[in-house]
């Protein structure tokens, strides 16, 4: 054998080589498509479900096909016209940006201290903090619901949102966002002669403006869809949440899904909303990350 027939053999099998290793990619590429597809599907379903049932009548609901046989918007004039709706709708929107903004500024504030700060007993009141996300919510409804009745708190926005005004992931997020911040900056503010607040404020709350995005969704879509505590702390039906209202159009001896779906659908306008204010800031936060591990 030649030394061109070993070269020529050599050069084929490299060749056969990279293509079934580009073929293994190919195919390993497929079934990941594959997956995230079939992923896809099955949040996206619920959804779907959701608004064909919004557009059906009564006696279809039960009707498990996707598209409805006679399409219709009745149910989103009735709702809509419904005046407890748009009251049970303003309720949950006005609950959920005030303790979304209580969150944004306490849960920011109580992180910087933790982080920047250096006093005896730091790390114990961050443990302490961190111990309460071990507490199921179900245990603290008796003492929420004690504390509200000895203070009058009951049938109230207040009632409502106290339990969520502060969160301990909240604190760890922030915590954890503020360590990115240099020190140096916050040095350089206290010689410029800005005062602690001010450089909380100023310095080093600008930076961690993607943490603050991702916050605000989170603590935003935890109370639009609150249902326990609002459920029990209020008696009154023009207190009433939105996930709280729309369980009163059904009861035991008839569920007005459709109705129900339709309300639904029409409360999740906000949060894709909040969602799109934010997501930039969200996506600007991972590209930092990336570039700086």
């Amino acid at each position: 054998m030649t030394a061109t027939d070993t070269q020529i053999r050599a050069t084929s099998a490299a060749l056969l080589e990279g293509t079934r290793a580009k073929q293994r990619r190919s195919l390993g590429q497929t079934i990941r498509w594959l997956l995230l597809f079939a992923g896809g599907i099955a949040m996206i379903m619920p959804i779907a479900y959701m608004l064909s049932t919004s557009l059906k009548w009564p006696y279809e609901v039960y009707n498990v096909g996707l598209i409805p046989e006679e399409p219709h918007l009745e149910n989103y004039a009735y709702v809509l016209e419904d005046g407890r709706f748009f009251g049970w709708f303003i309720n949950s929107l006005i609950i959920a940006v005030l303790t979304t903004v209580s969150n944004l500024f306490f849960d920011s504030l109580v992180g910087y201290t933790l982080c920047k700060f250096m006093f005896r007993g730091r790390q114990i009141v961050f443990i302490a903090i961190l111990s309460t996300l071990m507490i199921p919510t179900e245990m603290l409804v008796i003492p929420w619901y004690i504390m509200s009745q000895s203070f009058g708190w009951l049938d109230s926005y207040w009632g409502i949102m106290f339990p969520g005004l502060m969160t301990a992931f909240g604190v760890f997020l922030m915590r954890q966002f503020f360590q990115t911040v240099p020190d140096d900056f916050i040095e350089a503010a206290r010689i410029d002669g800005l005062n602690e607040f001010q450089i909380y404020w100023s310095v080093a709350l600008p930076m961690v403006k993607p943490a603050l995005a991702a916050l605000a969704i989170f603590v935003f879509l935890g109370n639009w869809t609150a249902f326990l505590w609002p459920l029990i702390v209020t008696t009154d039906a023009a207190l009433y949440t939105l996930p709280v209202g729309l369980s009163s159009f059904g009861d035991e001896a008839d569920v007005q899904w459709e109705l129900i779906m339709t309300g639904a659908a029409i409360s999740t306008l906000p949060t894709l909303i909040v969602f799109l204010i934010f997501q930039r800031f969200i996506i600007q936060g991972v590209a930092m990350a990336g570039l700086k591990g």
